[in-house]
């Protein structure tokens, strides 16, 4: 193998040992040696045959060394060759396939909980972090709106999405507004708006504050003041975390500095969520590996997503976070199998009623 070769410039002998070291690497969380290569005895070369493949590799950037007189790990380039030719297909188990549907299907009258569940599944399946991003209500699609009387002065805004997300506001009003005229206000608002995204609904409600109607109608006047402050869609999306205390029991996670950086990184939820949504982008499973961003750089970790989808849109995605060492042979197909589950789900509890 010439020095700096492609992965397609690869020889067999290659490929079976840098697999050879990738999967030795996340069973022990070891930097693996080429003595303990050639005791292997898959290829009966000798560990100074198998040294200088390895030197090769490191050079061409799928291995590197971390102490000079350590073995060799994976760099994310070898992880992503790992993944992409080398670690074979792997489906699902028919008994988790189960389990991830009857959990799902338990929580199938809340948008929510389903979000809550997915996280808790993640986690729960592979000891690893699960992680979801639920949408920014701007993202939803309005089914609904509902505005109930609380008092003389408050009044309670209750907004369905299509995909069964609920988002309910305490809305203080200048004078009481009878319960018949909150009744037809929210008939109005669902009828004429229901099925188009929140961000745009409030865009034009807002453009409807410029009308000449809107200034001497009543009603019109109060159902645009009731919608505009209703249909705040300020917020950005949450962020799901589960299973930390999983993670922890990692041999990468041993030490205090370690594990501080691991909350910090969920402490900043602007750089996580950002992260996210990039991932939400193309079609299928994301990994991001190591030095592939500023998130999963300083712990080696590794993020595999997913995208979930309602309406025909993607709402956001789910994965997991974890040591760059994870078992992507399981988990790769796990994630893509929640994220098409949960697609469904939020399709089928929240389906239009004939």
């Amino acid at each position: 193998m010439k020095r700096g070769a492609e992965a397609t410039q690869l020889t067999d002998r290659d490929r079976t040992i840098l697999k050879d070291v990738i999967v030795s690497y996340i069973l022990n969380a070891e930097p693996v040696s080429s003595r303990a290569v050639a005791k292997r005895g898959a290829l009966g070369l000798s560990a100074a045959s198998i040294r200088n493949v390895m030197a090769d590799l490191e050079d061409s950037g799928y291995l590197t060394q971390p102490h000079t007189s350590a073995g060799r790990v994976p760099t994310s380039k070898g992880y992503h060759l790992y993944i992409r030719s080398m670690m074979g297909g792997s489906a699902v188990s028919s008994s988790e396939r189960r389990y991830i549907d009857d959990s799902l299907t338990a929580h199938d009258q809340d948008a929510d909980e389903l979000m809550t569940a997915a996280s808790h599944l993640l986690s729960e399946l592979t000891h690893q972090i699960g992680i979801v991003l639920t949408p920014a209500l701007a993202e939803t699609v309005l089914r609904t709106i509902d505005f109930i009387p609380l008092s003389e002065s408050k009044v309670l805004c209750v907004v369905v999405s299509t995909s069964g997300f609920v988002d309910n506001k305490v809305i203080a009003t200048p004078e009481p507004i009878p319960r018949e005229d909150l009744l037809r206000i929210s008939n109005y608002l669902t009828e004429n708006f229901g099925g188009l995204p929140l961000g745009e609904v409030r865009s034009r409600i807002l453009g409807m504050m410029a009308e000449e109607r809107a200034q001497v109608d009543r009603l019109l006047a109060q159902t645009i003041n009731l919608a505009r402050a209703g249909l705040s869609v300020e917020e950005q999306p949450e962020v799901l975390v589960e299973g930390a205390q999983e993670v922890l029991q990692q041999p990468e996670l041993s030490d205090i500095v370690t594990i501080r950086c691991l909350f910090d990184t969920f402490a900043d939820k602007a750089r996580l969520v950002f992260l996210l949504t990039q991932c939400m982008e193309g079609q299928g499973v994301r990994v991001v590996i190591g030095d592939e961003s500023d998130v999963t750089q300083p712990l080696d970790f590794s993020l595999v997503t997913s995208t979930y989808s309602a309406d025909g849109r993607a709402l956001g995605t789910l994965g997991i976070f974890g040591p760059s060492r994870m078992e992507y042979r399981r988990i790769i197909p796990l994630v893509d199998y929640l994220g098409e589950r949960l697609s469904q789900a939020l399709a089928e509890s929240f389906a239009p009623e004939a």
